[in-house]
């Protein structure tokens, strides 16, 4: 169905009619002129992301269901990374008329799947046209006490660095999509060529087989990248890790979520809080896949580890009088310390060799 034949309203209605609000701060959410929202006793948290196509995904390898999830996720990460619950999110969508209704309930499904996940209410939002593709807005806000809140500028010297799962497989499974879409339309390009050729030719016999050879292009086997596929794909914010520091009863003292990178991340911790950094090669935490992927492309796996970006691991530094309840933390590793600011931040290899970090992460605005 075309979305002009429902219109803004009638959309926002086909995709919001059922929802139910789960958190007591949601007094008022899709329907009014502002959603109606009260915390008495916390802060309120607000972040937002912006979202466009050709700049931060391609939808010629991720379908709009996984998108959906992946833009309510990236919002979601954030307020986990302020130690803080997120609660609510608004949805504000460009759409160009290559998009049907079906299209958006496809990715109305991966966003509630996302916010189903962390008991997080869709609010509220906007919708308009686009003539340059599909741009995607979402703010999520959240809560904490203010004595819980984690900024980037609480680090202090002798503090342990900490990241939660491994680092480079979101970044390896961008590569390997990317190459793979590169080989296939190099296929389709070349057989457009023939066909073109056939054409002109009059010759018919040739222009079927070559059809024929253009439907069936073998799909590429991404048999043992499975989950290089599932750290791009389906990106997933880590509220577990939360839980498990206050369980605990660790309060990080610096904190923030890797998106553009583990070095780009570090420097903005170190630079807000006017402190130097020591890190281990290795001990950052890498997977066996995101190993072989680097190597078969011919790339620096810690390279990749570094500055990959898309991660959405914590990265964050606690006190080392933590360092018992830390240590054995499931699914979090010690990969360095805070040091005086003098130090500078440093990358200690493997062979010992000491090398000054530097901020080579995803830049959007190079785009």
């Amino acid at each position: 169905m075309e979305i002009a034949k429902l219109g803004e309203f009638g959309l926002i209605d086909r995709l919001t009619k059922d929802l139910e609000n789960k958190n007591e701060s949601t007094k008022y959410g899709v329907g009014d002129d502002c959603a109606v929202l009260h915390y008495p006793d916390s802060e309120v948290l607000v972040t937002t992301d912006l979202l466009m196509e050709g700049v931060h995904f391609d939808l010629t390898y991720i379908d709009l269901k996984h998108l959906g999830y992946k833009s309510a996720m990236v919002n979601i990460s954030d307020v986990f990374a302020m130690n803080g619950t997120p609660r609510q999110i608004t949805v504000s969508l460009a759409l160009s008329k290559r998009f049907s209704v079906e299209d958006m309930e496809e990715f109305y499904a991966g966003l509630r799947l996302a916010c189903e996940k962390w008991n997080v209410d869709i609010v509220g939002g906007d919708t308009t046209s686009s003539y340059t593709g599909l741009a995607i807005s979402i703010t999520c806000i959240g809560e904490a006490r203010k004595e819980d809140i984690v900024y980037r500028n609480g680090a202090k010297n002798t503090d342990l660095i900490c990241v939660s799962g491994d680092l480079g497989a979101a970044y390896m499974g961008l590569q390997l999509l990317e190459r793979e879409k590169s080989v296939y339309y190099q296929q389709v390009n070349d057989l457009q060529k023939k066909i073109a050729e056939a054409k002109a030719a009059g010759d018919s016999q040739k222009l079927s087989t070559l059809n024929a050879q253009l439907s069936t292009i073998a799909t590429p086997d991404f048999a043992g990248k499975e989950y290089l596929l599932q750290r791009q794909l389906q990106t997933e914010a880590r509220g577990d890790i939360i839980q498990k520091l206050r369980e605990a009863g660790i309060r990080p003292t610096a904190m923030m979520d890797i998106s553009d990178g583990l070095s780009s991340e570090l420097m903005h911790i170190c630079k807000q809080s006017h402190v130097g950094c020591r890190i281990f090669e290795k001990e950052i935490p890498i997977d066996y896949q995101t190993a072989v992927m680097a190597e078969e492309m011919n790339m620096n796996v810690t390279t990749c580890a570094l500055n990959g970006g898309e991660d959405y691991e914590l990265l964050f530094t606690v006190s080392i009088g933590d360092l018992e309840k830390v240590k054995d933390l499931e699914g979090v590793r010690m990969i360095g310390h805070i040091t005086e600011e003098k130090y500078g931040q440093i990358l200690v290899t493997r062979d010992n060799q000491e090398f000054e970090l530097k901020a080579q992460g995803w830049n959007p605005l190079t785009k």
